[in-house]
């Protein structure tokens, strides 16, 4: 079998495979909680993240499955401030905040430009603001945000990978040299950047995922990111499903993930996380789940490499 389909995985053949979406209410967030994170500082702290319900991004990337909570008109003005207050209001205090939105922040038609001064004044309490965005909306428009603001502005960006072959097919629409020149433009106006990363997109064999998961981590810090996330990969959007079930794709081990995990720390080079959402399939042992789920958990609060768990699944068999 070819690595790749003989076809284009454009947004029309990305969209046939999929199923309906979720239903959302317009002026509510789809979630919100509050979870613990190792800063920048080097303090543990509170954060309050908020996924906000707004229209889908029009950048479907091959993978994504946040399509499932938006909605299909563009927001209008005054509910993404209301999402966020209904947010905060139950929420604890927290010296930092994600605002998520399933998307970009700067898509006008997601969040409305005119709402801008009104979510920076619910944002007042927070040291640190984080937002995600593609490369290709963000421009001045995210700095005249960071003005508004009295903490300080953090960007998430989707890096994905630096297999050069694959991005392109997961229909990013974005090169390495175009997110070079963003984490620049970011990082000479004094924003903070965060890069998500895939282990084992599409079209790897496990053993690839592993490698091109280590050079998109050593690329992400030599562009100047402070911090990444790394992502296993994940069926469940329909086109991910059709991969998987012709060979094209299977999601990543548990021992990957720690693999990569381990590297990105001992590269000392800024933090890096594990994304520790519905781990359970990733992981075939029973037995040993939970305590390397809790081992992966304290590597992302205390930024070090923790002993390894010792299982019946990973002890080599002797002769």
């Amino acid at each position: 079998m070819n690595r790749f389909p003989d076809f284009d995985m454009d947004d029309r053949w990305i969209l046939s495979h999929r199923s309906s979406k979720n239903l959302v209410e317009e002026r509510t967030p789809y979630a919100f909680l509050a979870e613990e994170e190792h800063s920048a500082s080097g303090t543990i702290n509170i954060v309050a993240t908020v996924f906000l319900t707004n229209q889908e991004c029009p950048f479907r990337c091959l993978m994504c499955d946040l399509w499932k909570n938006t909605t299909r008109d563009k927001s209008l003005p005054g509910v993404i401030p209301h999402q966020i207050a209904h947010a905060l209001a139950q929420l604890p205090p927290a010296r930092q905040i994600k605002l998520y939105n399933s998307g970009n922040f700067f898509d006008t038609k997601a969040i409305p430009p005119e709402d801008y001064e009104r979510i920076a004044k619910l944002l007042d309490p927070f040291e640190t603001v984080i937002v995600e965005c593609h490369p290709k909306l963000i421009n001045k428009r995210c700095l005249q945000f960071g003005d508004m603001l009295r903490g300080n502005l953090e960007m998430a960006i989707g890096l994905e990978t630096v297999h050069t072959e694959v991005l392109k097919k997961l229909n990013k629409r974005m090169n390495l040299k175009e997110f070079r020149q963003c984490v620049k433009f970011l990082t000479d106006n004094g924003v903070r950047t965060r890069a998500f990363t895939l282990l084992r997109p599409p079209f790897l064999t496990e053993q690839e995922g592993v490698i091109w998961a280590k050079k998109t981590l050593d690329f992400a810090f030599d562009s100047g990111v402070e911090c990444c996330v790394v992502i296993p990969t994940r069926p469940g959007n329909g086109a991910m499903d059709w991969l998987q079930s012709e060979g094209f794709f299977s999601p990543p081990t548990f021992s990957s993930l720690e693999q990569v995990m381990e590297y990105g720390l001992q590269l000392s080079a800024g933090r890096v996380f594990a994304d520790l959402w519905d781990l359970e399939i990733f992981s075939d042992c029973p037995h040993c789940f939970e305590m390397r789920k809790k081992r992966l958990k304290g590597m992302n609060l205390q930024q070090v490499v923790l002993p390894e768990i010792t299982c019946e699944c990973n002890i080599p068999e002797t002769a």
